[in-house]
């Protein structure tokens, strides 16, 4: 993030608005219907702070700007379309050390204005840091649509109730699931109709019926997918903005993992090759303890938990212990990658089967049905083979597959570092030598790698090549 996104006081406190136009206007009145008491700087004023001066509604000084007229001032607006003006304002205020916004000039801001939907006490904010206004008007728009005015009721309601809940429940998680119940359900909705008297008695009749006990706690299995995180499902996003705990692995994407509620507390279950920051079966005792702490728990991992995720494994411990548990598939790697490297994992021309395989060997040793693999008109998926490409290779083309079978290597696919490494069996070890290739990687084997240079259609971030060969 460029700026802090926060929610600043300035009710009945001194602000200094530099300007007498249209513009500054607008900013004027923001600053008066968050209460503030504004003094506008300008030799003359436009007809619509004019008004406002008359009025009584802001205090006008004749006068061109000078510093020492940010004394005493919490937050100034440079709203001129003097450019050298504008700068003397950001220089004495950033001097004085006072928040300074400078009209459609983010350079010389340390704060910017958003575009709000006021809906108070809810209040929203949107922001591009002052790099595209209009886009932030626009999505704000779109927002004051989906938005009612009945969810500032609801939050008035809300704020009658918090001290009463506060009362009820000790722990601060379970405060928070008593009102997640509240805006989810037959309040929320009694208030969106109006029946704000209804709404009332439901939530003391909801509040009543509370013990107070701590929740019990759960655990969700949720698969993050490949990378990309519109590839997230409904639900897989529900859960992890409901969260307290999430336990993730290292394959899960930062972007992916950005969309988990931020208070949540995040724990890093490592599972990098040959070094898990907390072993499999100290995993699984955690999200028993977690559970039992009355905690709602995300288990977050890349792609899907029952996909080479160990996931079976997890909630056999979970059911021993009696925990409550969901499972949320996640789009796996073989299904992700493929489809934005534009390599069907099936085609009728091609291959009528498909098999995925981890590619993971311990201490080099080769454990796998090479037989049933090589197999004619058949898609190999192998997971997690970067470090044993060349075995892997070797022992299919050993087995039946010709050398010059097709192979492509997908490194962070979905995602905008995705690259697409194309070669054969016999050629695919050196080209993963020749280049710097990091997890997470997928390998896929078969006449469908031969579609890649017509199908491919998903074009990765700048600085990245999509293809090598």
């Amino acid at each position: 993030m460029e700026f802090l996104p926060i929610f600043l006081t300035v009710r009945n406190e001194p602000c200094l608005v530099i300007g007498g136009g249209d513009v500054a206007a607008r900013k004027a009145g923001i600053l008066l219907q968050a209460g503030a008491r504004v003094r506008v700087v300008a030799p003359e004023l436009g007809s619509n702070l004019a008004a406002m001066a008359a009025q009584g509604k802001v205090d006008h000084q004749a006068a061109v700007f000078e510093p020492g007229q940010i004394r005493d001032a919490v937050v100034v607006i440079a709203a001129t379309d003097d450019e050298e003006v504008n700068r003397a304002v950001a220089a004495a205020a950033r001097r004085q050390r006072v928040p300074v916004n400078v009209v459609d000039r983010p350079e010389l801001c340390t704060f910017v204005m958003p575009s709000i939907i006021d809906r108070s006490p809810l209040v929203l904010a949107v922001s591009t840091g002052g790099a595209a206004p209009v886009l932030a008007r626009q999505l704000r728009a779109r927002l004051e649509t989906l938005i009612p005015a009945s969810y500032g009721r609801l939050a008035v309601l809300m704020k009658e109730f918090r001290e009463k809940v506060r009362q009820r429940f000790r722990r601060v998680a379970d405060r928070r699931i008593f009102w997640e119940k509240v805006v989810e359900g037959v309040v929320a909705e009694q208030v969106y109709a109006g029946q704000e008297q209804a709404a009332r008695a439901s939530l003391q009749k909801m509040l009543d019926q509370e013990s107070g006990e701590p929740a019990r706690g759960e655990v969700y299995l949720v698969g993050g997918g490949p990378g990309d995180p519109d590839l997230l499902t409904f639900r897989a996003l529900r859960l992890m903005q409901s969260a307290d705990v999430v336990v993730y692995d290292r394959l899960v994407a930062p972007a992916v993992l950005d969309l988990v509620r931020r208070d949540a507390q995040r724990i890093y279950a490592g599972k990098e090759r040959d070094n898990h920051a907390i072993p499999q079966e100290g995993i699984n005792q955690l999200l028993v303890r977690l559970a039992k702490e009355g905690k709602r728990v995300v288990r977050l991992k890349g792609g899907d938990p029952f996909i080479f995720g160990r996931g079976g494994e997890e909630i056999e411990t979970l059911m021993a212990e009696g925990v409550t548990f969901q499972v949320v598939p996640g789009i796996t790697a073989a299904a992700g990658c493929a489809s934005y490297a534009g390599i069907p994992l099936t085609h009728r021309d091609y291959s009528q089967a498909v098999v995925f395989v981890t590619g993971h060997l311990q201490d080099g040793s080769v454990n796998l049905n090479w037989k049933a693999l090589a197999q004619p008109r058949q898609t190999i998926v192998f997971y997690m083979g970067l470090h044993g490409i060349a075995i892997l290779c070797r022992e299919l083309v050993a087995h039946g597959l010709a050398a010059d079978t097709p192979a492509a290597l997908v490194e962070q696919g979905t995602t905008p570092r995705q690259r697409v490494y194309v070669g054969t069996l016999g050629t695919l070890p050196d080209i993963v030598r020749n280049n710097d290739i990091h997890a997470p990687t997928l390998i896929i084997v078969g006449e469908v790698v031969r579609l890649h240079e017509k199908l491919a259609w998903f074009v990765p971030g700048a600085g990245a090549a999509d293809t090598v060969r």
